[in-house]
């Protein structure tokens, strides 16, 4: 069985919660967590900044990303393929790749939505609709992470739970809060999984160094890929509306 390991990290320009510009201490942190798969928000990638190059170089990873500010990215030490991004309106972007592992597969979206109640209603609405998760082309597992932007449960996010949350979801008996770092309260940052994925283990990052180095606390996944061949009998898409797990830190 193949086992991967996802970090879903917003990073905010590289700048802490102390003020202190350090592009440094975030590839140090991602470096010590020795992760295949890094899913970043909020990153300057501009060529003026630099940032997504940085730390690809650091890390010795591949990047994929706009080269601009605020943009949403993947560093993978696996080839990822058709990685795009979309619009989800309001300032929430959503960037899409495929994984593709000895044979097996996985959809991975890197999301980062906006707050305010009729900003994330719609961005949500955009996510759930036919371009993204309910596409025909959404054949193989999904795992869906990022930055959901919700202090407290809010516009869109009864939608969120009736299309998404998997009734085998089990919440964890310590409070998985990563905003604000220093003090973290609330469960900004998580993940959603569809189809045949594994959660071998989830973790939020709490040590200080994280607490100082961005405004969030990186998640860790530790997932297990099943076996294509369920998928190439039937290649039928996901039905709309199908329920997802929430994987909570």
């Amino acid at each position: 069985m193949i086992s991967i390991r996802i970090m879903t990290y917003n990073i905010n320009g590289c700048r802490g919660g102390d003020g202190i510009y350090d592009p440094h201490r975030i590839s140090s942190i991602i470096e010590d967590r020795a992760v295949d798969i890094v899913a970043l928000q909020d990153i300057d990638a501009s060529p003026q900044a630099g940032q997504l190059d940085l730390l690809a170089e650091q890390l010795g990873m591949n990047a994929y990303g706009h080269r601009r500010q605020g943009a949403n990215a993947f560093l993978s030490y696996y080839p990822l393929n058709g990685v795009r991004e979309f619009d989800l309106g309001h300032g929430g972007i959503c960037q899409k790749a495929d994984l593709d592992k000895d044979g097996k597969k996985i959809h991975i979206f890197n999301v980062r939505l906006r707050s305010g109640a009729r900003a994330r209603k719609e961005q949500i609405k955009t996510l759930l609709g036919p371009d993204l998760l309910s596409s025909r082309e959404i054949s193989c597992p999904v795992l869906l992470l990022g930055d959901f932007a919700d202090n407290w449960f809010g516009a869109g996010n009864l939608t969120l739970r009736l299309m998404l949350q998997g009734t085998g979801a089990k919440r964890p008996v310590f409070w998985s809060g990563t905003y604000p770092a220093k003090f973290p309260l609330f469960n900004r940052d998580r993940a959603y999984v569809q189809g045949e994925l594994r959660i071998l283990d989830s973790k939020v990052i709490r040590s200080q160094r994280c607490r100082s180095a961005a405004l969030h606390l990186p998640l860790i996944l530790t997932l297990q890929m099943v076996d294509p061949r369920i998928y190439l009998r039937d290649k039928k898409p996901l039905p709309t509306g199908r329920r997802m797990e929430i994987v909570h830190g």
